[in-house]
């Protein structure tokens, strides 16, 4: 079990397992999420760290394409 103190200002320091575990570093930002008395701790992920993540090798598609497939998805064919 790690702890960290709570300074008078309400702020306290994460420990390092903690930030290595959630894979934050400074100038990151956390949310907390409060729950039946508990807090989980998540690291908040700007959308431009998701560039590149799914991979397609496919030709090119035209936004009608996407829209076309998403419209077919949404209808269940």
């Amino acid at each position: 079990m790690l702890e960290s103190a709570v300074t008078r200002k309400g702020q306290t320091t994460l420990p390092k397992p903690v930030r290595d575990t959630l894979g934050v570093k400074a100038g990151d930002r956390v949310r907390y999420i409060v729950l039946d008395g508990e807090v989980r701790i998540l690291p908040v992920r700007p959308i431009r760290r998701l560039f590149g993540v799914l991979k397609y090798d496919g030709p090119p598609v035209t936004v009608e394409d996407m829209e076309r497939a998403a419209a077919d998805g949404a209808s269940g064919e």
